[in-house]
């Protein structure tokens, strides 16, 4: 008799977004049988996807028809979100809110219905209380610092908010959810024009367009710190908290704390160009942020191994490409 083998299924909420479309090929070369849903394809990479659906998850009748049977993994990263300048500006707070609420209400019932156990949540460091992050020196983003809770944007109230519903549904319906709280991941094939783009993305463009001798504007005086992760390590770390027995949110981020001025500068480095920085008002979110990645080494026995600078190399490498194919089309827009 012939073996029939099965593969396993899993659904990437969020699959035209730039880490949803690199978790998709992940999944992909890990032998699964993938189903992608977004309101758009991914902007500079075609997907690997077996089946890919365009559509909008704050409907429920949409919901239930991509979420059609059992499917092994569930990973709901779909969101309203961007960076500091969408996400602080405070011009976006409603939709932000209302948008991923809804999704997460839709998703997570739906996959309640069809008896699926598996389900991740991207949630963010953007949940930490703002007294938490005044000194860019010494943030607390511990695990267990984020209560009481008082993020300093609605975007976190929002995750923090869906934070709750996930583990609610895994007490009131043994359910498995998992709850990744993403730092800052980049990397090739991201957001990095359109007022969307976060912040290596957005100073690699500006590197990228800047002339030996030129300026390249930064928020603030510069001074305000964050550590990112390389997209591929955020990739590992998701798969291994899915597929682990961890019941509480965890960091999924980098240690390596750097301020904007030292990523910009970095960044300058890379490129080999000769330039300054100029300080302009903006939009700023905390002062100080660092993933504290104590939980996640005790839990899982793993945390991010590579290098900042690693990881912003292939990420200035592709932006300055991008910039320079547009450029040469002629149809480039910051």
């Amino acid at each position: 008799m012939t073996k029939v083998t099965v593969k396993k299924s899993a659904l990437v909420c969020g699959a035209g977004g730039f880490i949803g479309g690199h978790l998709a090929n992940r999944l992909k070369q890990e032998g699964f049988w993938v189903r992608g849903v977004d309101l758009k394809h991914g902007e500079f990479e075609n997907s690997t996807c077996d089946s890919f659906i365009l559509g909008d998850l704050r409907d429920r009748t949409f919901a239930e028809d991509v979420i059609d049977h059992k499917f092994d993994e569930v990973y709901q990263l779909a969101a309203d979100m961007g960076g500091a300048g969408y996400v602080f500006s405070g011009a976006n707070d409603a939709n932000v809110m209302h948008n991923s609420a809804l999704i997460n209400l839709n998703v997570l019932d739906v996959c309640k219905n069809r008896d699926i156990k598996s389900v991740l949540f991207s949630s963010s460091a953007c949940i930490y209380p703002e007294h938490n992050q005044l000194d860019p020196d010494t943030p607390n983003c511990a695990e267990d610092s984020a209560y009481p809770a008082s993020p300093d944007s609605e975007y976190g109230w929002e995750k923090i908010f869906s934070e709750r519903l996930y583990l609610a549904y895994n007490r009131n319906f043994d359910m498995n959810c998992r709850v990744a709280r993403y730092h800052n991941i980049f990397g090739p094939y991201g957001t990095w024009t359109g007022g969307k783009e976060k912040a290596p993305a957005a100073i690699s463009r500006k590197i990228a367009l800047a002339q030996d001798g030129d300026s390249i504007d930064i928020w603030g005086d510069g001074l305000q710190t964050r550590s990112f992760l390389y997209v591929d390590e955020c990739l590992e770390g998701t798969l291994r908290l899915m597929r682990s027995d961890i019941g509480e949110p965890v960091n999924i981020g980098s240690e390596e704390m750097v301020t904007i001025n030292e990523l910009a500068m970095l960044l300058i480095a890379i490129s080999g160009k000769d330039l300054k920085i100029n300080h302009i008002p903006g939009p700023l979110g905390v002062r100080g942020r660092n993933s504290d990645n104590r939980l996640i080494r005790k839990l899982l026995d793993w945390e991010p191994q590579e290098p900042l600078i690693t990881g912003m190399e292939r990420t200035y490498k592709w932006i300055a490409a991008e910039v320079a194919k547009q450029q040469t089309a002629g149809s480039f827009t910051v």
